[in-house]
């Protein structure tokens, strides 16, 4: 339509049509990350009765799951909350619910699956619900990896690592290869492990698939050097390393990030810092190293509100993590007196957890209700074995 027609029958563009046609937009977004000014505005409050409508007829057949990330709308009707990893455990403590909802993405999905039973099914309200990070890193491309490694004559040397916001097939990858799964709660605990599955000064570890957890951890809790990780890039021959640099290394890093914690910068720590005297800078490792070093705490979804129950009352923080989260815990703590701003002056939000919206989710209960089995996630048995072992030895560690 061009702009002429537009006008003609008095259409005026939505903020992120606008967004889409280069205008609001900013340069520093990418796939998985949306910044239109603000977050989406909620659905149609009818759809709200249907939802408890459906959940009701359902009884205890269905078990809701809505990670911290979702949207209020919907994680209003979460039954249980909390991060991928907890609520995959929480969905296989619950055997008798037939259907698993969960109100995330896809490789969260996945891992409920993995930890579930087998009469249990998972269902994601929007299969378009993925992850940038985990999408960054495929089974192919760590193939490819490991027999770089292997050229290197150094595979036997290394232990793979890989974050929780991975796909079932690296986290088969990993079990398959002597490694285990972290969290950004264990990180460090699973790094220790692994180093010590080798000899001390030959063992080295493959961290997939988000390289500034992985370099936060080694470096600002274990206390290694920058000089000590190295970068592969699976778009470059040999991950873009010689094999000198691979040998050297301690820490190999998979080139991934999060969408959204990677755009906190070192300017948004200076810049909230100006604009609000004696705040408190509290950020997620997944944010780049140089702006975990420029913040007064570092932690996890579940460290970040605990950290906020705990404030005093009257104190001011700037939170770096995902927007929906943020406003949920200023509008919780605003009575307590405590001021709590998002990190970035730029309104920026997951764009692929938020397509969980209140029609997804009305969808999937009533098509459950009526006997119609959607939108299941189904992990196939042989990466499934190999999944859980790796994830079986990240329960195991002390």
């Amino acid at each position: 339509m061009t702009t002429a027609q537009t006008q003609e029958l008095d259409v005026q563009p939505t903020p992120l049509a606008l967004l889409l046609l280069g205008r609001e937009a900013d340069p520093r977004s990418e796939r998985g990350v949306e910044c239109p000014g603000d977050l989406p505005s909620p659905s149609d409050p009818d759809l709200v009765e249907r939802v408890r409508a459906a959940k009701e007829k359902l009884g205890n057949k269905v078990f809701v799951l809505g990670h911290h990330y979702q949207r209020d709308e919907v994680i209003q009707f979460a039954d249980v909350t909390g991060d991928s990893f907890k609520l995959a455990r929480d969905a296989a403590a619950r055997p008798e619910a037939e259907y698993i909802v969960f109100c995330g993405v896809h490789f969260m999905a996945e891992s409920a699956d993995i930890l579930t039973s087998d009469d249990q099914k998972v269902v994601l309200p929007d299969l378009a619900a993925g992850c940038s990070m985990a999408d960054m890193a495929t089974a192919e491309q760590v193939a490819e990896c490991w027999d770089v490694l292997t050229e290197a004559g150094i595979a036997e040397q290394v232990v793979p690592v890989s974050y929780m916001n991975s796909s079932a097939d690296i986290k088969a990858f990993t079990g398959k290869h002597g490694g285990t799964i972290c969290t950004s709660s264990n990180a460090k605990r699973a790094l220790d492990w692994a180093f010590e599955q080798g000899e001390p000064h030959l063992t080295k570890v493959l961290f997939l698939p988000d390289q500034h957890l992985g370099r936060n951890t080694a470096v600002r809790d274990m206390g290694m050097s920058l000089e000590d990780c190295v970068v592969y890039n699976p778009h470059k021959p040999n991950g873009g390393l010689t094999a000198d640099e691979l040998r050297a290394a301690k820490m190999i890093l998979w080139r991934g990030h999060c969408s959204v914690h990677g755009r906190f910068s070192l300017d948004s720590v200076n810049d909230v810092r100006e604009r609000i005297p004696g705040v408190n800078v509290l950020v997620h490792p997944e944010c780049k190293h140089e702006v975990v070093a420029a913040a007064d705490y570092v932690g996890s979804t579940e460290y970040i509100i605990k950290a906020l129950e705990a404030a005093p009352a009257g104190s001011k923080w700037a939170i770096g993590t995902e927007l929906n989260l943020v406003r949920r815990l200023a509008n919780r703590f605003a009575p307590e007196g405590k001021e709590i701003v998002f990190l970035d002056k730029t309104v920026c939000f997951c764009s692929t957890m938020n397509r969980i919206d209140l029609p997804h989710l009305v969808w999937t209960l009533e098509s459950l209700a009526e006997g119609n089995l959607v939108n299941r996630i189904e992990v196939d048995k042989e990466t499934e074995a190999f999944a859980k072992l790796a994830l079986e030895r990240m329960l195991a560690l002390p």
